[in-house]
């Protein structure tokens, strides 16, 4: 079996920025889709493919992730990446599954801890002050 990960280069320059010279976090949303085995899918390489998956970028570069709004405007734009990229993979592999809404779902959801992990860092941040 073959595992073909695809990173969308526009997609990351664009949701990102020049997010290297500004230290701002990012956080990676990748979605996966398994094709049918039966359909027995052949990307260009030619070579047999039953998992793809997509990432994109997120740039959290605006946002007080210690206040409400900036945790729910991060989690809306992970939210948002998360059904591009599977809207993205079902539109190429039609018969892939999960569904696209199932795999934002499971592709938000794994985004989303780091997320957690930077809200917490940042309101133990603000607390020290």
């Amino acid at each position: 079996m073959k595992s073909i990960t695809a990173i969308s280069a526009g997609a990351l320059v664009l949701l990102c920025g020049n997010l290297m010279a500004q230290n701002t976090p990012e956080v990676k949303v990748e979605a996966t889709h398994i094709v049918s085995k039966a359909t027995n899918f052949r990307g260009s390489t030619n070579f047999p493919m039953t998992d793809l998956s997509l990432a994109y970028g997120v740039s959290l570069a605006g946002l007080n992730l210690a206040t409400k709004s900036g945790a729910t405007e991060a989690e809306n734009r992970v939210s948002a990446a998360a059904l591009a990229a599977c809207k993205e993979i079902g539109r190429q592999y039609p018969d892939a599954a999960p569904s696209e809404n199932q795999c934002a779902r499971e592709a938000a959801q794994k985004a989303m801890v780091k997320v957690n992990e930077l809200v917490l860092a940042a309101e133990k941040t603000a607390t020290n002050r």
